[in-house]
């Protein structure tokens, strides 16, 4: 039982860091409209960003430290690039995320790989294992033939039972 609930809880953290590392990253940012961004560049209120082209997304930070977010609808930058050297603006483009070979085929391939031993288990389960006591083993009989040699139990056993004692003497008759 301790080794079970071991085992569930040791999957469900490893579903947590998986479900963390790969969900929407949630910082204390606030999403404005791309034209008060460009307004607020033209007015020299932007201090830094950071360009995200593979996301579309341009993160940044206001005179007042206050940060932004914003989507650029635009797909070629060279117009917001030259607004924004002409303000004066700090800026960089960030690298476009890079993933192993190992990595991808491990994303692609570990939902189709959890369900497979989901499934292994879930049939080890119902077969019982080792020991036969599962859900699919209603048609075995576990009789066993017995000899003479096997039956210990005799009339000093069962002294005292009036009804093994008729039973007893109806054989005997």
């Amino acid at each position: 039982m301790v080794r079970n609930l071991v085992l569930w809880v040791i999957i469900a953290l490893v579903l947590m860091l998986v479900f963390q590392q790969f969900g929407a990253n949630t910082s204390a940012t606030n999403e404005i409209e791309y034209s008060r961004f460009l307004r607020a560049v033209k007015s020299g209120k932007v201090t830094e960003l950071v360009i995200d082209q593979q996301n579309s997304t341009v993160r940044g930070e206001m005179l007042d430290g206050t940060l932004f977010l914003t989507y650029s609808p635009e797909t070629d930058n060279n117009a917001l690039l030259s607004l924004l050297e002409k303000h004066g603006v700090e800026f960089e483009a960030s690298r476009p995320d890079q993933q192993g070979v190992l990595m991808h085929i491990f994303i692609s391939w570990f939902p189709m790989l959890l369900l497979i031993a989901v499934w292994i288990f879930f049939m080890r389960q119902m077969q019982g294992g080792a020991g036969g006591r599962g859900a699919l083993s209603f048609g075995k009989s576990r009789a066993r033939l017995l000899g003479d040699e096997q039956v210990r139990i005799t009339f000093n056993d069962v002294a005292g039972v009036d009804e093994a004692k008729e039973e007893g003497v109806e054989l005997v008759e």
